[in-house]
């Protein structure tokens, strides 16, 4: 096996492993959620999610290799940082936008993935391969959209409204905690 096969392999084995550990979050992180748009957007992505997995297997198999045991170090990390966010928080708004904010990390180093083995495979004259990782790619884009699009429309407003509502009930003189950040 050449080194760009090789170097192909490990990126999917890598993207496999996060799809894999994404897969065993999202039911948790749903049921955390409080919108009924934000728990369908969890559902939906699931079901997208298994299909990719399905695609990388595909790929692998291409290559000639296996999944394997590689931890994906990377979502590891996300996943266990928006674990810690989760636990700051009651179920409400406010963790609704903290959800919306922890999947969006996890959707934008799946987007860099996917963007890295299709152009590597593409470069490779592994066209099946590109096309299967440029599809994932265009899903993942997608569902980060989407999840915009319901922090914008629905999740950030009623979160800010819930925010405002605790301040004036902590007393509404400006006098809680302050973040220079």
């Amino acid at each position: 096996m050449d080194e760009v096969t090789k170097l192909m392999v490990e990126q999917l084995r890598d993207a496999y492993s996060a799809e894999k550990q994404g897969l065993r979050a999202m039911p948790r992180v749903a049921k955390k959620a409080t919108s009924q748009a934000l728990k369908e957007a969890f559902q939906m992505h699931a079901e997208q999610t298994e299909h990719q997995v399905e695609r990388l297997e595909q790929a692998l198999e291409k290559l000639g290799a296996r999944p394997g045991r590689k931890v994906c170090e990377g979502m590891r990390g996300l996943i266990e940082e928006a674990q810690s966010e989760l636990e700051d928080h009651d179920k409400g708004p406010i963790l609704d936008a903290v959800i919306v904010g922890a999947q969006q990390r996890m959707e934008h180093y799946e987007i860099a993935a996917y963007g890295t083995i299709a152009a590597l495979a593409k470069a490779a004259g592994q066209q099946e391969i590109a096309d299967l990782m440029a599809q994932t790619l265009q899903e993942e884009k997608q569902a980060d959209e989407k999840l915009t699009q319901l922090a914008e429309s629905e999740l950030n407003p009623a979160a800010i409204q819930s925010g405002a509502q605790g301040a004036e009930a902590a007393g509404g003189k400006g006098g809680g905690k302050r973040s220079s950040g």
